[in-house]
């Protein structure tokens, strides 16, 4: 088993080579390999969560890899691939290769360059299982720029008519972050000679650490770890997004495709949370701690400006851009609250709202193609023309509002919870969230799919066998998530016991 996560992390390359040696005109097959290819992650990573040993905190499945051997003076500094999971990092490797599968029954639909669509689609998801897996800085930022690349060419070939300013926006902000990030990564080098997570960990948080080098920088100065802590925190603030970093949210949903979208709201923005976790959570224990007001209040900020804003959209697209800027808010209250609480909440939200933002987001692109608009102001009556699609619509949108029964009340309930035992008045008015959320979805959902319904949009077609696989497999999961929260919580209960009281949670 020490080998499934290397084997997970790059099998989606045996897909790409196989995609090459295809002829452009086999788009039967070239769906059917890349389809399959994202069915065997998804495989791997069941079983993974299968034999995965709840009762242990430590890294599990891990896996050395010797890659490259640096000479430093009498020392050979050696930079490996190393990969293991826990409690943590479990739960999003099976996001991920559930919402790739998922969003490769997208290219059923694309006729033009399908080949490049499904390679860009395998690197992709080889980048962002490779984050999840990683143990080193060097592997993550890898792997992070691997998830950077084939996504502006996604959004930027399959999208609307803005697609390539899009793109661009999507590269810039994107690229600024990981500028941050190879920054941050080569001055922790340099000053501990270790780019292991767990080393590092150890070097910052005990003085008497082998890690630590007395004769550079002594034991790491306050000032010096502040430093690190707040580039690690814009880095990660533009990817998550955190207001005022989100504009590159609003254009690339708006421009991009069914399965583009689905893997950024899906898993992309997520890395951000987990970076948030993983590194400075990890890193800087007492930082998060001094700063956890000041990240509580940016994630009211974000929650309220979020739902505000799409509160005032009549474009769903839009207005559902703006709810992830909301809902990932959610995410930085159970950082905040620096208990065990709010940062299951915070794991709890970023899977939830993965799954709900992917499916929300492809039946909103489902309509988009048959009726030619996603403008609320231009639809209604849906529900008439295609019940089966707006009941799975309405019932994720109840997901999504934090009904009980469904994941999302599951992660709402902990990230609040966790915030109200530390920081009750800032919980309290983050929790208007909760009532402005419920607001600006029933209002754009139900306004598209009751009422009466346009001549144009009487007989457009329902759900197609192959456009409900998505539905049910997501919706199946939310469920069952929100029935028996014990699928997320066990697997990540004694990582969070190793991390949180480092914090003073």
């Amino acid at each position: 088993m020490t080998s499934v996560l290397a084997v997970l992390t790059f099998v989606p390359l045996l897909g790409v080579l196989f995609l090459l040696l295809m002829p452009k005109s086999q788009q039967n097959m070239i769906r059917t390999i890349g389809i399959l290819t994202t069915i065997i992650p998804l495989g791997l990573a069941l079983m993974l969560y299968a034999g995965f040993d709840s009762a242990s905190g430590d890294m599990q499945f891990v896996q050395q890899l010797k890659w490259i051997t640096i000479p430093v003076g009498q020392m050979a500094m050696a930079i490996n691939f190393e990969f293991g999971i826990d409690g943590l990092s479990m739960p999003l490797v099976v996001l991920t290769s559930v919402v790739v599968a998922m969003a490769s029954l997208v290219g059923m639909k694309i006729k033009d360059r399908l080949k490049e669509f499904y390679a860009l689609l395998l690197v992709m998801e080889m980048g962002m299982l490779g984050v999840f897996t990683s143990l080193n800085l060097f592997q993550f930022f890898v792997f992070f720029e691997f998830t950077i690349i084939p996504m502006f060419f996604f959004m930027g070939i399959w999208g609307y008519v803005n697609r390539e300013k899009a793109a661009l926006k999507f590269l810039i902000y994107n690229g600024v972050g990981s500028a941050i990030l190879l920054i941050v990564f080569a001055v922790i080098f340099v000053n501990i000679w270790t780019l292991n997570f767990k080393e590092i960990t150890m070097a910052f948080t005990d003085p008497n650490s082998p890690f630590n080098i007395p004769n550079t920088m002594g034991y790491l100065s306050e000032n010096f770890r502040l430093g690190l802590f707040i580039a690690l925190l814009l880095a990660f603030a533009i990817k998550i997004p955190i207001a005022p970093f989100h504009t590159w949210m609003l254009a690339a949903y708006k421009e991009s495709n069914a399965a583009a979208i689905m893997i950024s709201s899906g898993v992309l923005i997520k890395i951000g949370g987990y970076g948030l976790i993983r590194m400075n959570a990890a890193f800087f224990p007492e930082w998060m701690d001094k700063l956890g007001t000041a990240i509580a209040i940016l994630g009211v900020i974000n929650i309220l400006y979020g739902a505000v804003l799409a509160l005032a959209q009549n474009e769903l697209k839009l207005m559902l851009a703006y709810s992830s800027v909301s809902h990932m808010g959610i995410v930085l209250l159970g950082l905040a609250a620096m208990n065990a609480e709010g940062f299951q909440g915070a794991i709890f939200q970023m899977v939830s709202h993965g799954l709900i933002a992917a499916l929300l987001f492809y039946i909103i692109e489902l309509i988009n193609e048959r009726t030619g608009t996603t403008d609320i102001r231009e639809l209604g009556g849906l529900a008439k023309s295609m019940p089966v699609l707006s009941g799975v619509l309405l019932t994720v949108t109840m997901a999504a509002i934090g009904l009980p029964g469904t994941s999302g009340f599951v992660s709402e309930f902990m990230s609040y919870l966790g915030l109200f035992n530390a920081h009750p008045i800032i919980a309290a008015v983050g929790a208007l969230g909760i009532i402005l959320t419920a607001v600006y979805l029933l209002r754009s959902i139900l306004g598209a799919t009751f009422g009466p319904i346009r001549e144009t949009h009487e007989s457009l077609i329902d759900a197609r066998s192959y456009e409900l696989v998505p539905m049910v497999v997501i919706l199946g999961l939310v469920i069952i998530i929100g029935v028996y929260p014990a699928l997320l919580s066990g697997p990540m209960q004694e990582t969070l016991i190793n991390i949180v009281p480092r914090i003073g949670g």
